[in-house]
């Protein structure tokens, strides 16, 4: 197959590269593999290497490259790509045992060639060639760069032969690197950066036009929609066609409009709630229903005394939320919105018959209600009188919105309390 080679400044044209490279098998001088070939990326540990030989004598003799590789360990081999500068991630561990490097110091070296202008400006450039490429992380680093070395106390650089011009570089390439570093960081999400470095630029430059686009959305981001307005308004002071800055203008307008929306529906809301809350005090007060909320309260999913149907009316009826607890078979039932005009009658009657009663105690007729005082004493409760007689000016307390109602087999009446004074005297 024909070759194809990049071709060096002194290559001889007059090499056919198409000819067909001699085979291996072919015992001429001109097929003996160069010197060169035997070049390996690491020196060979031939001490290791009669080590492996000794472990397993039959194995076969390894290339070059491969023996290379396989005579060292793999700390070893960290620490020898470590000293290479594509590979190096450790630069206090890059030298050799006098901390010498040699194409590291070459590197630095040429990197640092020029006057501190010079140097800045290949910083510069090294970003926005980064920042091109979308290599946000890099490209930022290379502007950080090349404003450390306009403000480096060490003055390690090649002299300028013109000031003035020099200083016009350096002016030049600080305010770009600023501004460029803000887009970097508002690229990254680091938002608060991104308007300091705009505040950098803008005092070098009051009419980069950059600086307040990029600063209006940095604060868009952070939710500082007043200062990213001012920063738009600013912008379009001196460029009022700027169509970036517009849209940017649009954009916090609208969050701003929204955010206004949402505010004032929570507003409305809280107000809603405290004007239910006042009446609903007020409701109970005129009822005399004491109630009381403990250090505890249990989460009711949502259910809590309320005015219904409207809760901002006085003319609503009171709904609590009520637990039927059958204490001599440790079951209960759950009712969510207990009307104080119905009785507990008016509940019973479609709860019974229970279906775990296997021995037919429970019935409309054949039960007793209890409930407990503020004292923690019991009251017997009328089935058929409404809620509202039952809580109205008696020793009743409701503990956390929630109606407790013991509800007891007429025959087990006796046993009931007698259990419950023995655990409240415990």
């Amino acid at each position: 197959m024909g070759r194809i080679e990049e071709l060096p400044d002194d290559f001889d044209e007059s090499l056919n590269l198409n000819k067909q490279a001699k085979s291996p098998s072919d015992s001429s001088p001109a097929n003996t593999a160069p010197a060169a070939d035997k070049e390996t990326a690491f020196p060979i540990n031939e001490e290791r290497v009669k080590e492996l030989e000794k472990e397993n004598p039959g194995a076969p003799k390894m290339p070059p490259g491969m023996e290379a590789v396989r005579s060292h360990t793999t700390d070893e081999l960290a620490e020898m790509l470590n000293k290479t500068p594509l590979f190096m991630t450790d630069i206090e561990k890059a030298g050799d045992e006098n901390g010498e490097n040699i194409v590291l110091d070459a590197l630095t070296a040429l990197q640092n060639e020029g006057t501190r202008g010079d140097v800045a400006q290949n910083y510069r450039e090294q970003g926005n060639e980064a920042a091109k490429e979308l290599r946000w992380i890099d490209a930022k680093e290379f502007y950080t760069k090349a404003i450390a070395v306009l403000f480096a106390k060490e003055d390690k650089w090649e002299k300028p032969e013109d000031m003035a011009e020099e200083q016009k570089l350096w002016r030049q390439v600080e305010e770009a690197s600023y501004i460029n570093r803000a887009l970097c960081n508002l690229e990254l999400g680091n938002y608060r950066s991104c308007t300091l470095d705009c505040a950098s630029t803008l005092k070098l430059n009051p009419k980069n036009i950059k600086a307040f686009y990029r600063s209006a959305m940095a604060c868009f981001k952070l939710e500082k929609l007043d200062e990213a307005e001012d920063a738009a308004k600013r912008g379009l002071a001196l460029d009022p066609d700027n169509k970036s800055l517009q849209t940017a203008a649009e954009k916090i307008a609208e969050r701003k409009a929204a955010l206004e929306r949402v505010a004032a529906k929570r507003k409305a809301e809280e107000e809603r709630k405290r004007k239910e809350k006042k009446l609903l005090d007020i409701a109970l007060k005129a009822r005399e229903i004491r109630t009381r909320l403990s250090d505890n309260p249990a989460d009711m999913d949502g259910a809590v005394i309320r005015l219904v149907p409207d809760p901002l009316s006085p003319e609503s009826t009171l709904e609590f939320p009520t637990m039927l607890l059958y204490p001599m078979d440790a079951e209960s039932d759950f009712i969510k919105g207990f009307s104080e005009m119905n009785s507990i009658e008016d509940h019973l009657e479609y709860i019974f018959p229970l279906p775990w009663d296997t021995k037919n105690e429970y019935s409309v007729n054949s039960v007793d209600c209890y409930m407990e005082t503020a004292t923690g004493g019991l009251v017997k409760a009328g089935k058929k009188l409404p809620l509202l007689q039952i809580l109205s000016g008696s020793k009743v307390e409701v503990v956390d919105q929630l109606v407790k109602i013991f509800i007891v087999p007429t025959a087990k009446s006796g046993q009931f309390i007698t259990e419950l004074k023995a655990r409240k005297q415990r």
